[in-house]
């Protein structure tokens, strides 16, 4: 399914833009994968941290003495082998992140759409050019195209009005062509976007 139905406000097909030349052949659920798990690494924490018997406060004085009471030597009550003692080779503070070359996130972002599209969850409107005031407004133009569950609004060309009235629908995130990437694309249900927005990812993926 190479073509997109661009509709209007009230979910009315004007017109047919065919992407044979991008969104050809079967996903690649390879590449997709590379990139999720590359993003997902991202936005890992990492902040899980232990003390090492160094850092565990005491244990400055030696527990007994070295000979004759029949136990095993100990130099200080906060090693390792002792309760409250520090950890050996706990987790520290770290970066999970790592970097894919451009190729790769381009593909991936190219196949996360091409698998929108083949769902059928791949929505394209006309740009919003009309000023809208309230947020009832924006919501009423969801239903027409018959959106629900998470939706990712790409609205490139748009009233600037379309921002602010946006902003207290529920499950909707709105982004600019130029941030998207494959993994904001795969975790939302609906992808929306206008014919301005789509020529903008169609060029992103073409160079």
């Amino acid at each position: 399914m190479s073509k997109v139905a661009v509709l209007d406000i009230k979910g009315i097909e004007k017109e047919n833009i065919d992407l044979s030349d991008v969104f050809e052949g079967r996903v690649n659920t390879d590449v997709i994968h590379q990139a999720i798990v590359m993003y997902q690494a991202s936005l890992r924490q990492g902040n899980a941290s232990t003390k090492e018997r160094a850092f565990v406060s005491g244990g400055g004085k030696k527990p007994h003495r070295q000979k004759g009471t029949g136990r095993a030597r100990a130099g200080s009550s906060r090693s390792p082998l002792w309760h409250g003692g520090g950890v050996v080779f706990g987790p520290h503070p770290r970066d999970f992140g790592y970097t894919l070359p451009k190729k790769i996130k381009k593909a991936a972002l190219l196949e996360s759409l091409k698998a929108k599209l083949n769902d059928n969850n791949f929505y394209c409107v006309d740009d919003f050019t009309d000023s809208l005031s309230k947020t009832k407004e924006f919501a009423e133009i969801l239903k027409n195209l018959k959106l629900s569950g998470r939706i990712l609004a790409v609205l490139d060309g748009c009233d600037e009005s379309i921002t602010r009235v946006s902003r207290n629908i529920p499950r909707l995130s709105l982004m600019r062509s130029q941030d998207v990437n494959a993994y904001d694309i795969l975790k939302n249900k609906n992808i929306l976007v206008t014919k301005t927005a789509l020529k903008n990812l169609t060029d992103r993926i073409k160079k």
